[in-house]
C-alpha cells in the first residue's frame, strides 16, 4: 500500500506539471513567434480576414456570421459535454462508497476517503472551468456576430475605427475562451482515469500531449 500511495503522490503531480509545463511552453512560443504555432497562425488569419470585413457590406457580414457559426456550435458542444460529464460524475460519486469493493485491487491506487474526494473533486473543477469558459465564449461570439452586422454606412472614420477595434477585441476573446474551455475539457479526461489508478493518468497525459503537440505546432506537421 505504501508503494501504491507513493505512485499516487508522484505520478499525479507529475502528470499535472507536465501538462501545465507544455501549455506554458505553448504560450511562450505563441507570444514570441506566433507563426510557429497553429494557434498563432489561426489568429493571424483571423486578423487578416477580419480587416477585410468592410462596414456596411451585407455580403461579407453574412459570410462572417456563417463562418462564426461553426465555432459557436463547437463551443456549445464542448460546454454541453463538460456539464453532462460533470453531472454523471456527481451521480457516480454518490455511489462510489457503495461500490468501492470493486476497486480494492492495489493497481487502482489508494482507497482512502481523502484520495477519493480528491479524484472526483479535481475532475469536477476542470469540467466546471471548461463549462464556464465555453459559456462566456458563447456570449462573446454572439456579441461579435451582432457587432459585425450592426454597422451603418454613414458613420465617420473615427467612429468606424473605434467600433472596428472593439468588435475585433470581442471577436478574439470569444475564440480565446473557447480554446481554454476546449483544453480544460481535454485535460479532464486523463484525470477521469485516476479512478483506474495513477498509471493510466500518466500514460494518457503523455498521449494527450503528444497529440496536442502535433496539432499546436506547425513545425511538427
Amino acid at each position: 500500500m505504501g508503494f501504491i500511495l507513493c505512485l499516487d503522490t508522484l505520478l499525479i503531480p507529475f502528470s499535472l506539471f507536465l501538462t501545465l509545463g507544455y501549455h506554458v511552453y505553448l504560450w511562450k512560443s505563441f507570444k514570441q513567434k506566433p507563426s510557429s504555432t497553429q494557434i498563432g497562425l489561426e489568429k493571424l488569419r483571423r486578423n487578416s480576414w477580419f480587416q477585410e470585413i468592410k462596414q456596411g457590406d451585407d455580403k461579407k457580414g453574412m459570410l462572417a456570421v456563417q463562418s462564426l457559426r461553426n465555432t459557436l456550435m463547437a463551443t456549445i458542444l464542448t460546454a454541453t459535454i463538460a456539464i453532462l460529464v460533470n453531472l454523471a460524475l456527481a451521480a457516480l460519486t454518490s455511489n462510489t462508497y457503495n461500490a468501492s469493493h470493486l476497486l480494492k485491487a492495489e493497481i487502482f491506487g489508494s482507497h482512502s476517503k481523502w484520495v477519493y474526494s480528491l479524484k472526483y473533486g479535481s475532475v469536477s473543477v476542470f469540467l466546471l472551468v471548461s463549462f464556464f469558459c465555453c459559456s462566456v465564449a458563447i456570449g462573446f461570439l454572439i456579441d461579435a456576430n451582432f457587432l459585425i452586422n450592426a454597422s451603418s454606412l454613414d458613420e465617420d472614420d473615427d467612429q468606424f475605427s473605434s467600433d472596428h477595434s472593439y468588435t475585433q477585441t470581442i471577436f478574439e476573446r470569444g475564440f480565446g475562451l473557447a480554446l481554454v474551455g476546449n483544453r480544460m475539457l481535454c485535460v479532464s479526461f486523463p484525470m477521469l482515469l485516476w479512478m483506474l489508478g495513477p498509471l493510466p493518468v500518466a500514460l494518457s497525459s503523455g498521449a494527450l500531449l503528444w497529440g496536442l503537440y502535433g496539432l499546436d505546432f506547425a513545425s511538427a506537421r
